[in-house]
């Protein structure tokens, strides 16, 4: 792992999980110059992340956000079905499937299986343990979190998790490789929550309670988050824009790893059940067209 540098990213970069989150990584790594292999699942989920990152780079290309044509970078984007094809010579593996430990884990390993021993292998995770899922990788040295935030090319941040085991190495390669992409990182240790989802949950659950206790509407308690504190986007439509089931799934994980302050309100669960997750669905605690 000694002698990870560079000034810009690396040359071959994988992403495991082509959703919205890892559709919005391999773009913005394809956009600063790397060749990106994204791995979905089937053909069908591979056309449909090939769809997300075209129309991703076709909205940057509308706001003069790229240098080169949204062609130009899409070609460097192959869409594989499976993590074994990934490029032995990757210099990192970004892991962005749903929030289960054991989904991770079986990507992640079978990520570390097919690259190199130099390859910095991370996580998207926003909640999830990063000693739990070191635990199962050989070479837990070259792993670490890099929680990235929705819409990825947007967001200028990334949380930079590191584990008990994670190497001064590849933090600092993850570090520079944040800077090439123009974005802003911060550092946390491994704890429940890090400290993006341990604030922005528990902000978020609180505006559901006062929304369930008719303490005002949606659009109310989002536009005094807004207004009067100067958030970008009020709690309501943060967890809309997440995903009403991702931020229930991160609450459970919370609420039985730091205590009843994470409870989820029983709003939540009834609108997942009910599959008002958001915007993806069209309908959360906003209407979205």
């Amino acid at each position: 792992m000694e002698g990870i540098m560079s000034s810009a990213v690396p040359e071959d970069v994988g992403v495991v999980g082509g959703g919205r989150m890892g559709a919005g990584i391999a773009q913005v790594f394809a956009v600063a110059g790397a060749r990106v292999s994204v791995v979905e699942g089937d053909a069908a989920a591979a056309d449909a992340a090939r769809e997300r990152i075209r129309a991703g780079l076709d909205r940057a290309a509308e706001r003069g956000k790229l240098e080169v044509s949204a062609g130009e970078v899409l070609d460097r984007i192959a869409i594989i079905t499976d993590p074994a094809d990934l490029p032995r010579a990757a210099g990192l593996v970004v892991e962005a499937v749903p929030e289960r430990a054991e989904v991770k884990i079986e990507v992640l390993t079978a990520a570390e299986r097919a690259v190199g021993e130099d390859t910095v292998l991370a996580t998207n995770t926003s909640s999830l343990s990063i000693a739990e899922l070191s635990a199962a990788l050989s070479r837990p040295e070259r792993f670490l979190g890099m929680h990235f935030f929705n819409p990825v090319p947007a967001s200028r941040l990334v949380e930079v998790v590191t584990g008990p085991d994670t190497g001064t190495a590849a933090r600092d390669a993850v570090l520079d490789w944040v800077g090439a992409l123009h974005k802003t990182a911060v550092t946390v240790r491994d704890s429940p929550g890090f400290a993006t989802s341990r604030l922005g949950v528990l902000l978020g659950l609180e505006a559901i309670r006062m929304l369930e206790e008719g303490v005002a509407d949606a659009e109310s308690i989002d536009t005094a988050m807004e207004l009067g504190y100067r958030h970008p986007m009020g709690p309501l439509r943060s967890t809309d824009l997440v995903g009403l089931d991702v931020r229930l799934a991160i609450a459970d994980y919370l609420h039985g790893t730091l205590g009843e302050r994470f409870s989820p309100p029983q709003l939540l669960r009834d609108k997942v059940a009910r599959g008002e997750l958001g915007r993806k669905a069209g309908q959360g605690f906003h209407r979205w067209e």
